[in-house]
């Protein structure tokens, strides 16, 4: 498969993924996370989807589109490993993570902390969207949508 082909799956994996969860973050009270801003694509997807709902973004430094980014208040810039630990306890219904960066030894390293930093930001019954495994005891696997494979994209639960 070529690699454009590879980053389409991806997308349409994630997309799938948002759309699906909708319906499992209805009722849990708490904001969204959405770890790596990016151009803001995502950002924009989940605005659509929660539009009454606090959505904290982060990354290293603001890179999206003027029109998907957060306001200055939800922004939060710098290393997310750092930033990221002054919202545990958050309460969280949502956190999602498209962070991986297809390198082994890169993502290996940011699975060292991503999985205590999702678990740590959600409430209980909060759900965890990934492009990384999240092995975590606290946080419970979920079936994906229909059509997306194995391994493409990450699905949980926070116990």
């Amino acid at each position: 498969m070529s690699r454009l082909d590879s980053f389409i799956r991806r997308l349409t994996a994630q997309r799938d993924i948002l759309n699906e969860i909708v319906a499992l973050v209805d009722g849990t009270e708490g904001p969204v996370m959405e770890f790596g801003l990016g151009n803001g694509r995502t950002y924009d997807h989940l605005r659509e989807h929660f539009p009454d709902r606090r959505i904290i973004a982060f990354d290293r430094e603001v890179r999206s589109y003027s029109d998907s980014t957060p306001p200055s208040e939800d922004m939060i810039t710098g290393d997310i490993r750092e930033s990221g630990q002054a919202f545990l306890g958050i309460g969280a219904a949502l956190a999602h993570a498209d962070i991986g960066t297809g390198h082994d030894d890169i993502d290996a390293i940011t699975l060292t902390w991503l999985p205590q930093l999702m678990v740590g930001v959600l409430t209980r019954g909060g759900i965890a969207v990934s492009g990384l495994p999240l092995d975590r005891a606290e946080l419970e696997s979920l079936p994906l949508p229909p059509g997306i494979k194995e391994g493409r994209y990450f699905l949980y639960r926070r116990r």
